[in-house]
């Protein structure tokens, strides 16, 4: 058998086991990984590396080292969710950078980090000023958590009493011109729906790029030619505005009529219906 034929049989069969251990270990190995589990996914790539393109026939051994690694790192995983002496020994801890406002210099030796290291992981969590922070922790992961002093926290709805509408996941019903039922179904709308929202958007469906729908039941799209401007829903908006409006008829009803009996039924619907409008004012923006 040819070198080049050789190589790419064992480069296919690799790419396979690889995969088939990857797998095993789980997405942790992909995302946030150990000092042992680094290794580890070294090691692994350098064994088949190594096996694929050397000439020796000892295949069988290089795919059972890998599973032994593989393995060995999956058990590992295990441990540590069962024990938290082994999940710090095997992850390590977090170390302190910064308390109540002050950088702990002798964390920053322990793990040899400088101060310019210190504030490129802060630039990378957006603050540039380590006065700015109460408190930091290295990560076992090596990324920093960062929690700003109060007074330069971004100010948040729940800081002033401010009720908003919660959100939930956008369903994607439209994707390169094709409707997706599943999404949609989900969203608890019919094509129907869908094909009356794209008329009222004058756009037709071959050139819809994506169309999602959010938590109101609003339809947002993206076309394929960005020169065409596509107008934003406005049905909650214009809902508000009817509300306002039918609350100001009221009062002005109760204004231009003689009648007492009229005047309190007036003013009690126009209170009921301005404080309605108070209460679905975050929903209505």
């Amino acid at each position: 058998m040819p070198d080049w034929v050789e190589v790419g049989f064992r480069s296919i069969l690799f790419v396979v086991v690889l995969f088939a251990v990857t797998k095993l270990i789980g997405k942790k190995q992909i995302s946030e990984l150990s000092f042992f589990e680094y290794v580890a996914g070294i090691t692994i790539g350098s064994i088949a590396g190594e096996i694929i393109m050397g000439l020796n026939n000892h295949w069988g051994s290089g795919i059972l080292s890998i599973m032994i690694f593989g393995l060995v790192t999956f058990f590992a995983d295990i441990l540590s969710l069962k024990s938290k002496n082994f999940r710090n020994f095997f992850e390590g801890r977090g170390t302190v950078l910064i308390k109540d406002g002050k950088i702990q210099e002798d964390n920053l030796k322990k793990e040899r980090y400088s101060i310019d290291d210190l504030n490129a992981l802060l630039r990378q969590r957006n603050v540039f000023k380590a006065a700015d922070v109460e408190f930091a922790v290295l990560e076992p992961r090596g990324d920093l958590s960062v929690m700003l002093k109060k007074e330069n926290q971004p100010l948040t709805p729940k800081d002033i009493n401010l009720k908003v509408a919660q959100e939930k996941e956008p369903q994607t019903v439209i994707m390169d011109g094709n409707i997706l039922n599943d999404p949609l179904a989900e969203s608890g709308k019919t094509r129907k729906w869908l094909n009356m929202e794209l008329e009222k958007l004058g756009v037709t469906l071959d050139n819809v790029f994506v169309g999602q729908i959010d938590s109101y039941g609003e339809l947002t799209i993206d076309i394929y030619d960005d020169k065409i401007k596509v107008p934003s829903p406005q049905q909650r908006p214009l809902l508000m505005a009817m509300m306002k409006q039918c609350a100001a008829d009221l009062e002005v009803f109760s204004l231009q009529t003689d009648s007492k009996k009229a005047q309190k039924m007036y003013n009690k619907n126009s209170e009921k219906l301005n404080q309605l409008i108070l209460k679905l004012s975050p929903y209505l923006k």
